[in-house]
Formats: structure tokens, sequence, C-alpha cells
């Protein structure tokens, strides 16, 4: 499969090549989900900005914003095969090619500041293969965008143990999220972040899943009423590029882009903290409330997890092996 999708991408990428060999400037295209307000957005402005101020104007780089090109589920096609130069995706995005990546969204693995930057260093034992593997799919990881903890919205009061999730169709964005939802008895639903506010709108759905930054950056909290603070999960994007148009460029050209994606997943790294506590007042002064879970609540969320375990060993191989055994040893 991921030999014949690498395949479509071929005339593709042959033409993306050229057109940047032949050309004085390299355009970056970059599709995004997000609006361009997010963090996510923001911080493709502050790579715009280094990335075009150190090649001095060589390389110009063009966001189209709000899923106006692709939608989040759309982007490893879309980049992978040429079509676009560039795209962010949720990592989870890439399960279906290299399902170990959701090793992220193991229940309450990665649960702290620290463990997660360890965990996404470049070059780490966790981090560092899954951007290889990712390699095969025809993308190239240029950087990780931190999105922060994984938190539940609900209306009517809190999600506070597994019992609360029966019988409610819960929004989910990656396949081991959605088993760590059915485990705890709840009934998961693939909704596309740009499609969440309609879902929770219309009842599509009745409890949501995502980071507190997407409540603030989509408005939710006109559709729902309170944050779960569960951080069951580390939400990571990444920003790709198409691998045949990366080989095409220039070595000066790659080296100020990977400079300036460098400068960029430090800066969103770094305010992570300032943005989730940024978007927790901002969904408070709009009314939401935010709960969090009791020292019991999240055990009774841990024991209702072990089958998600089971499941993603059996899933992904001898790489999910790997990477979950180097996440495990990050709290030694």
């Amino acid at each position: 499969m991921k030999l014949a999708r690498y395949a479509i991408g071929l005339a593709a990428g042959l033409a993306l090549t050229a057109s940047a060999a032949l050309a004085d400037t390299t355009t970056l295209r970059i599709t995004l989900q997000l609006p361009m307000k997010s963090h996510l957005g923001e911080n493709l402005s502050i790579f715009k900005q280094k990335v075009e101020e150190i090649s001095g104007g060589d390389i110009k780089v063009e966001i189209y914003d709000s899923a106006q090109l692709y939608k989040d589920d759309e982007v490893p096609q879309a980049v992978g095969s040429g079509s676009i130069e560039m795209g962010v995706a949720s990592l989870t995005r890439y399960v279906g090619d290299v399902p170990a990546v959701d090793v992220f969204y193991m229940p309450f693995l990665l649960n702290s500041d620290e463990l997660v930057r360890k965990a996404v260093a470049p070059g780490s034992p966790v981090r560092g293969p899954l951007d290889e593997a990712i390699l095969d799919t025809g993308a190239r990881v240029l950087w990780w965008q931190a999105y922060g903890g994984s938190v539940l919205l609900s209306k009517g009061g809190p999600i506070r143990t597994p019992a609360d999730l029966k019988g409610k169709k819960v929004r989910v964005f990656g396949k081991t999220l959605g088993e760590w939802i059915k485990a705890a008895g709840g009934a998961p639903t693939m909704v596309s972040g740009s499609e969440q506010y309609i879902a929770y709108q219309r009842g599509t759905v009745d409890v949501g899943m995502t980071g507190v930054s997407g409540v603030d950056a989509r408005r939710l909290w006109e559709v729902m009423d309170t944050i779960t603070v569960t951080n069951n999960a580390d939400i990571e994007f990444i920003v790709v590029v198409n691998e045949r148009f990366w080989q095409g460029l220039p070595e000066q050209h790659r080296a100020w882009i990977n400079e300036a994606a460098l400068f960029a997943e430090t800066d969103v790294r770094d305010r992570m903290a300032d943005i989730e506590a940024t978007s927790y007042k901002a969904a408070l002064e709009n009314g939401m409330t935010v709960y969090e879970p009791t020292a019991e609540e999240i055990e009774a969320w841990k024991a209702s997890a072990q089958p998600v375990y089971d499941q993603f060993l059996a899933d992904s191989g001898e790489l999910g092996a790997r990477v979950l055994a180097a996440a495990r040893a990050l709290n030694d």
C-alpha cells in the first residue's frame, strides 16, 4: 500500500522537483485545517517570517488555512502524492500507514510536560523511528507542533468517570483514542477537526475530545458548556513536506527551511503551557465550566484502559512495541 501510494505521486513529485530546480525562488504552499488565529496558524506564520527572512526572499511561503484546500484526513495523501508541497496534519492521521504513531495517544502514558518533551525531542527513541517510518509515505517530517493535552467536552455537566460515557457518542480523531472510548463504554465517532462545531451543534455526537486550544480557536463554547481535564493523551501535529520536492531543492534552501522549522518547533513547544492557560481563561470567560477529575476518578479511567494497550501492540507490530517500550522508559 505504501509503495502504491508513493508511486501514485511519482509524476506530480517529478513535476514539483523540476519546478523547484528551475525556479530562482522556492515557493512552499502549506495546507492547514485550523484558522490562522489558532496557535498552529500562528506557528506557521512564525516559520514563514523566519524562512523568508533568512533566505533573503529566495523562499516564499503561502499558507492556506481553515481546510480551504484539504481536510485534516486528506493531508497525508495530498503531501505524499505531491499535490501540494507541505501540510499540517494530526499525527494520528498517519496511523493507517504507521500504526505505531498512536503511541502518543495511549491513555495516560505521556501525561506530563517533562515526558512529552523527552518523547518529541528530534531523534529521540520515540520520535526518531516514527519520523523515519512516515518517510515511506512520500512525506518528510519537518517539525512537530505541540497541541497540548486531550480534554473531554460535554453539555450539562462533566464526564467524571467511564460510567458517564455509557450510551454516549464521542467525537474522536484517531483509532487508539476510539479504542479508549470504546473500552470506557462510549461509542467513538470519527469527526474531522474542522467539522467539530457542526457535530456538536447538531448533536451528531454527545461528547467531544480535543485540545483546549481548539476550544478557543473554534469557539466551541458556543456549542458545549463543560471541559473535563482528563489529559489522557498528548496531541501532536506534524508539518510534512513532499519528499521528492524536498530532494529537488537546492541544499542551501533545505538548510534554511530546516533552520526555520527548528525555530518554529521550539517556539510552539515553549509556549504551550501559556497557550493552554490562555485557552482555559477564554473558555471560563465565555461561560464554560472547567472540571478537574479527582485522583480516584483518574484511576477509574486508567483501569478501563488496559485493552487499549493490548490492541495497540497487536496492531503496530515490532515498531509499536519498540516505541512503547521507549516511551515507558522515559519514566525511569
